[in-house]
């Protein structure tokens, strides 16, 4: 089934606020083979070592088999929280759709690969998560939301262009590493 796309869908992830969602997609050049980014992804030895604390969970198969689950526990703003990946599809080498969950955040994350030149790919990251996210006592606004979804994407790509590029030094990001967003 075709992801929900822009203002105006309905979709699963909303439950607060409309139920619009909001899309945010962002791309990273990576200096390596698609290969090589596919198994950044889809390898739980490799996701250990760009993500730090994961651990799978047992379940219907191995990752990145539908319904897999990974878990971890990141820090946002000094506060501790579980985060929660599961497999929704994957396309070994092309796609991977997931559902991540972090506190109350929810949403659903689609990275796309494809080969540029000789061990250059394209990394694209869509994020769809609900206009506004409940919170104690009321929401965050779809301003707040889009900015969090932005920072995610971007920390994920970030993370995963270091992750590939063996050899290049963690300090080398320059403007032309940033994530740009998507086309």
């Amino acid at each position: 089934a075709p992801l929900a796309r822009g203002p105006g869908p309905r979709h699963s992830l909303a439950r607060g606020g409309d139920g619009v969602l909001i899309t945010v997609g962002l791309s990273a050049e990576v200096a390596a083979a698609r290969a090589r980014v596919w198994k950044a992804l889809a390898d739980p030895d490799e996701l250990a070592r760009w993500r730090p604390g994961l651990r799978a969970v047992p379940g219907p198969g191995p990752w990145p088999c539908e319904g897999a689950t990974l878990l971890s526990r990141a820090r946002i703003h000094g506060l501790p929280l579980e985060v929660s990946e599961t497999a929704v599809e994957a396309a070994a080498g092309e796609r991977l759709h997931v559902r991540l969950r972090v506190g109350l955040f929810r949403c659903e994350a689609t990275f796309s690969l494809a080969s540029l030149a000789a061990e250059r790919t394209r990394v694209g990251l869509q994020l769809q998560v609900a206009n506004e996210l409940p919170l104690v006592g009321g929401t965050l606004d779809r301003f707040s939301v889009r900015r969090i979804a932005t920072e995610l994407a971007a920390a994920r790509l970030a993370a995963l262009r270091e992750a590939c590029e063996v050899g290049a030094p963690a300090s080398a990001a320059g403007a032309e590493s940033l994530p740009t967003p998507a086309r």
